[in-house]
């Protein structure tokens, strides 16, 4: 078995990853706190940590490998949103869970083994944070209750600051009740006007890092093999799981701490605070899903992904060409009495010498620390000669070419298996394209359809100059035509769809 190497935030470095068990592969992923419609930086998130479930599953077995993700469905920011709309915060929590699954499913992620919510483990919350009072490392105070972080000496470790730097340099929540600056909370008061739950401590809920302990733990196990999130989750949310976990167990919470980076916008990270953000659901009523888990794959996961229209241009572009050699691909076939020159011969060995090569370095790409920006490279240096040597493929090849076949559609596998890409068929892909882009430009399909068939007739009747004059017509509205033996099809330029952006 080929080894997985990942980024270990905990130690920074590249590791070598070997689970606890391999019958039983258990990583946590902090979810969305789900009081808005999610957007492109929570969309990277599921697509990074998606990839990873896939490479899991495929090395260890579909059975062999749990995969966790919460929902955080109770938090300031969703009663916010409850109390402007008045109602209850169920109702808030309904909505946007439906729109965030609803986002990630048509990215292509495959759903975890389980999603659990908050409200779900409230108990196991409170029991929780009652072992750590008892272990002397959480004290209440006046209906809350504090964890003690000089009670944890390793508190730090994994932002990889000292208790004194973290008090001068991050933002710390004041409360006259802390005992120290960096103390945080595990159990918040009940407020008029919000939801409470019973506890030992007076009615109340939990303060946001006690929540994901408690489900890692429940629904996974006390060690977990891969913990991961986005950076900006390094400090303080995971530092605080972690120390809230070890108090407890005395034993390591996750092995691995795998953290992908932001997505910016003029060099800032996108985020709802700062108002710079683009949710998914207004991407994908403009592009299509494919483009958008390309473009979230372009990058290496933990470098930030700086989004701009001309990306998703190159995006569309890039699976222009990836569905129409995948087109190619599938119908491949081989025949007995398939004839080849001896120069046609060679150059379809040397394809094969070429789609040899890309298995092997895409899958050694993904294993090293999912990098799919070179996976994808990969790809395409196969794709490019298969591009290139069309006219060879568009029949039959010897069955002595069947290796080849075998290599090409298996290297499209990993693609659509192991990345998600090329899912459907090439038909469908730019039919949803033009769909998309006429909508986004204003166009009408049918009076495109009607001026093809206008410059059809003009060429059957030789009239150059009038089809000349229709193709340069439409290709002014950005639609752009190709003819081939089988007709003329037309497809919109995706520069024109950036330009409206």
């Amino acid at each position: 078995m080929q080894e997985i190497r990942l980024y270990n935030t905990l130690h920074r470095t590249l590791e070598t990853f070997e689970p606890l068990d391999p019958e039983q592969v258990v990583m946590y992923v902090c979810g969305p706190t789900v009081y808005d419609d999610p957007h492109l930086g929570h969309a990277r998130a599921a697509v990074v940590f998606d990839v990873l479930f896939r490479l899991l599953r495929r090395v260890y077995g579909d059975h062999a490998v749990r995969y966790i993700r919460n929902y955080t469905d109770v938090d300031d920011k969703i009663i916010a949103r409850a109390n402007e709309r008045g109602v209850a915060i169920e109702a808030i929590t309904r909505q946007y869970i439906a729109a965030y699954e609803e986002a990630v499913d048509a990215l292509g992620c495959l759903r975890p083994t389980v999603s659990p919510r908050v409200t779900e483990v409230m108990e196991r919350i409170t029991d929780w944070i009652q072992q750590l009072i008892d272990a002397g490392a959480a004290y209440e105070a006046g209906g809350c209750v504090f964890f003690d972080v000089s009670a944890f000496p390793e508190y730090g470790k994994l932002s990889n600051r000292t208790a004194d730097d973290l008090v001068t340099t991050q933002r710390i929540e004041p409360d006259p009740r802390k005992r120290s600056p960096l103390d945080f909370a595990l159990w918040k008061e009940a407020r008029p006007g919000e939801p409470e739950w019973p506890s030992p401590w007076g009615p109340g809920r939990p303060g946001w890092h006690i929540e994901c302990t408690v489900m890692a733990t429940v629904y996974g196990r006390e060690t977990l093999d891969i913990h991961g999130g986005g950076l900006d989750l390094i400090f303080p949310h995971h530092e605080n799981e972690i120390a809230q976990c070890e108090a407890v167990t005395h034993h390591t919470f996750a092995r691995y701490w795998v953290h992908n980076g932001f997505v910016r916008i003029n060099a800032e990270k996108m985020s709802k605070s700062l108002g710079n953000f683009f949710t998914v659901g207004d991407l994908l009523s403009r592009w299509p899903a494919q483009t958008l888990r390309y473009f979230l794959l372009s990058a290496h996961y933990r470098s930030p992904l700086d989004f701009h229209p001309g990306g998703l241009v190159e995006s569309t572009k890039a699976l222009f060409r990836l569905y129409g050699a995948a087109a190619l691909i599938d119908r491949l076939q081989t025949a007995p009495d398939a004839e080849r020159t001896t120069k046609q011969t060679h150059r379809l060995a040397e394809l094969e010498r070429i789609a040899k090569q890309s298995i092997e370095t895409f899958d050694a790409a993904l294993r090293d620390d999912l990098n799919t920006a070179r996976a994808l490279g990969a790809v395409f240096e196969t794709v490019r000669e298969v591009n290139r040597r069309a006219a060879l493929l568009t029949d039959p090849l010897p069955t002595a070419q069947a290796e080849l076949v075998e290599r090409l559609q298996f290297l499209l596998a990993r693609l659509r298996d192991d990345l998600a890409l090329c899912t459907g068929s090439a038909a469908d892909f730019f039919a949803e394209w033009n769909q998309l882009a006429t909508a986004a430009l204003g166009l009408d399909p049918d009076e495109i359809n009607r001026q093809i068939a206008e410059r059809t007739a003009a060429r059957q009747q030789r009239d150059w100059a009038r089809s000349d004059d229709i193709r340069d017509a439409l290709a002014s509205s950005g639609v752009l035509l190709e003819d081939s033996p089988d007709g003329t099809i037309w497809r919109v330029d995706p520069e024109y769809v950036a330009g409206r952006d």
